[in-house]
């Protein structure tokens, strides 16, 4: 019997994240993402939900009620549920550095507000079963290297203010780990940050498999280089490797993103350099997707955790025209119910 959990979800904000800038791809719009998700099919299985970016084109942070009632309606018509959820924290779009001045971390928080308050909405109109609402410091690591403990207790001052947000509203928070984000940007600074914040209720950890391969490898934090220099891409260091970063992180993950990556870094538009997302099937890819999908999803028994309800695709920074090739679709699928048949559950 196929497993039921958990659910298979499509990330669309890969259709805004580094595009729409004047010398780079345009954006793909939210109605086509959802097109290509429903439309993806292998053997009978398709995508369950899909997970959204709070930000115009896609979902306007500034939406009405009525907005949210279309969006829902829209979304459900295509038989996919709401998932995790992107707040537009940064700079530039509202919001501001959770380590700044008083004005940046109230415009950081006034985000964290809106979109707790539209993930809970969508919850109340029955389109969102389950999920997130996902943050990170919105600061660079050039700032933060400033005065990296001074740093770290400004974010987790900050982080402790969007939980109590978070939690008047029913919702949890979870800090995706990027090289490219302060504070973050190793595996053992998104610990201490974890810890530093202290609110196990509501922050958790969401680990993306193309942003946690580059902790392994020291990206931008050489002093938390797991693997050894020279590494030559051995299956056994990796795994070990693995094995350490996920016993680290894995009891604070709460919200899981399936994806590959080739061992480089990628910025596009006006993203900075993060992990590079990788289709599928590239041969390239380092990761070995269901095997290490599973050093997050179980424990180090082996025992499934069960600590999420669904599991998004993320594949930032693809091409337009990769993305608009059914095909692409299918691959991930397919890697996505891989994942499922081995680390899933009913």
């Amino acid at each position: 019997m196929s497993n039921s959990f958990p659910k298979l979800h499509n990330a669309t904000w890969p259709g805004v994240v580094g595009k729409g800038s004047a010398d780079g791809e345009p954006f793909i719009g939210l109605d086509t993402m959802i097109e290509l998700t429903a439309a993806a099919n292998v053997n009978g299985v398709k995508f369950d939900g899909i997970d959204l970016f709070l930000f115009a084109p896609h979902v306007d942070i500034d939406s009405t009620d009525d907005d949210l009632k279309r969006l829902a309606d829209k979304i459900r018509a295509k038989n996919l549920a709401i998932g995790s959820v992107v707040a537009p924290v940064w700079g530039g779009t509202g919001g501001g550095s959770a380590m700044g001045g008083e004005s940046d971390r109230a415009n950081f928080l006034t985000q964290v507000r809106k979109g707790c308050g539209i993930a809970k909405r969508l919850r109340e109109l029955g389109a969102r079963p389950y999920g997130v609402v996902r943050i990170d410091s919105a600061a660079g690591v050039g700032d933060w290297a400033k005065d990296p403990e001074g740093s770290q207790k400004r974010i987790a001052e900050t982080f402790r203010l969007a939980c109590d947000i978070a939690a008047d509203h029913g919702e949890r928070l979870a800090a995706e780990g990027e090289i490219c984000w302060g504070g973050m940007h190793s595996w053992k600074r998104m610990l201490q940050l974890i810890e530093l914040t202290d609110r196990p209720g509501t922050l958790g950890f969401q680990a993306d498999m193309a942003h946690t391969l580059l902790y392994t490898l020291g990206f931008n934090a050489p002093e938390d280089r797991i693997v050894p220099e020279g590494f030559n891409w051995d299956a056994k260091t990796l795994d070990q490797s693995l094995a350490t970063l996920t016993a680290a992180l894995r009891p604070w993950t709460i919200d899981f993103h399936i994806a590959q990556n080739d061992a480089t870094v990628k910025g596009s538009g006006s993203h900075d350099k993060t992990g590079r997302h990788c289709p599928a099937d590239d041969p390239n890819g380092k990761l070995s997707i269901p095997h290490h999908a599973g050093f997050w999803m179980r424990d180090a028994y082996g025992n499934l955790t069960k600590k999420f309800q669904h599991i998004c695709w993320d594949g930032c920074m693809f091409p337009n025209d990769m993305m608009m090739q059914p095909q692409t679709w299918n691959n991930i699928l397919a890697s996505m119910i891989a994942v499922r048949e081995q680390h899933g559950w009913n």
